[in-house]
């Protein structure tokens, strides 16, 4: 049944295709394998996954994130609906894949569902990530009304214990309760989306958890339930909630005592081709690992987003990484590998 329930995702993924986005798909992978042979910097191509914020707020303060923390420098703020839109009507040609979320309780926008439903309204192929605290019966139904396709639900624990420990000011009944709410709805409206993960953070504090939570998704609806590993702030000098179990950590001890993240770190990244994400407040960031958006790349209330895509300060950035990624601090905690 999983299986199926997988292809069927996969099969909504092929629907956002047409002819010009698998031309676009096209050339942007000629000018990948062209950086890939020669090192030098060819885009013919236009992203055909774009993560979009909503918002920066959130109600939890879970704390390896920076917005849980209180350390996230960019203002909290909600996306205006105007700018939204006019963002999918100039990337819409292009585009696959919209990710509604960046920062923050996605949830929390007033007009999240409208989000949805707009590009929707285009053929994209959309999903989100949420702490699934709102999926109340209102939000449940209105989640599985706006077509969106896949959502990623954070669940770091078996029990309430477990997952506060992480999830601080989180309450593990809200989400388990929240996730059948979305498949009872599924059910009474007939319909096979959204793709319903759950997202299980692997720590020190819950990796023993680890077979559990496959059989509580499984209890729950869920369509997949899949084990992340965590990205940590902090981790040269080893962190406290660092896994005790190597294959759920993405950091390896170096002989002096220190750790260091897994695989080695090669000057290419697809995602420079593939995957920027534009903040609530409309700038325009080379990657998801950009939390602050301290590398800008332009602001898309100003210049339109091609003008970005092509520009200077990007070819710059991709120059950068190209000769030196290492150089680049955010690329130093990634595990993007090719």
């Amino acid at each position: 049944m999983r299986k199926w329930r997988k292809l069927s995702d996969i099969m909504a993924m092929a629907g956002a295709l047409n002819v010009r986005r698998l031309i676009n798909l096209w050339w942007l992978g000629l000018g990948y394998l062209y950086y890939l042979v020669t090192k030098r910097t060819f885009n013919p191509g236009l992203p055909f996954a774009v993560s979009i914020e909503p918002t920066t707020s959130c109600n939890l303060r879970c704390p390896e994130c920076p917005t849980g923390t209180g350390s996230l420098t960019r203002p909290e703020g909600f996306i205006n609906m105007d700018l939204y839109r006019n963002i999918i009507d100039h990337i819409s040609s292009h585009l696959v894949y919209l990710t509604l979320y960046f920062q923050g309780e996605p949830y929390l926008h007033p007009y999240f569902h409208a989000m949805i439903s707009y590009a929707r309204r285009k053929k994209i192929y959309v999903a989100t990530s949420t702490n699934g605290h709102y999926l109340d019966e209102a939000n449940a139904e209105a989640t599985i009304r706006s077509g969106l396709n896949k959502l990623i639900v954070s669940l770091d624990g078996t029990d309430q214990e477990t997952y506060a420990s992480y999830r601080k000011g989180g309450d593990f009944n809200s989400v388990t309760e929240g996730v059948m709410r979305l498949v009872a709805w599924k059910r009474k409206l007939g319909v096979r989306h959204p793709y319903i993960i759950i997202q299980f953070l692997v720590l020190s504090t819950n990796e023993h958890q680890s077979e559990a939570i496959k059989k509580l998704g499984l209890a729950l609806g869920a369509d997949e339930v899949q084990l992340k590993t965590a990205q940590l702030n902090s981790y040269r000098s080893g962190n406290p909630l660092m896994p005790k179990d190597k294959k759920f950590s993405r950091y390896i001890a170096s002989p002096d005592g220190t750790f260091k993240p897994a695989g080695r770190l090669r000057n290419r990244c697809f995602r420079m081709w593939t995957a920027p994400v534009i903040t609530w407040d409309g700038e325009v960031t080379p990657c998801c690992f950009d939390k602050a958006a301290d590398y800008k790349m332009g602001n898309i209330g100003v210049r339109n987003f091609k003008e970005i895509w092509e520009s200077s300060e990007y070819k710059i950035f991709r120059a950068q990484i190209r000769h030196s990624r290492k150089s680049v601090e955010m690329c130093c905690n990634c595990r993007q590998r090719w």
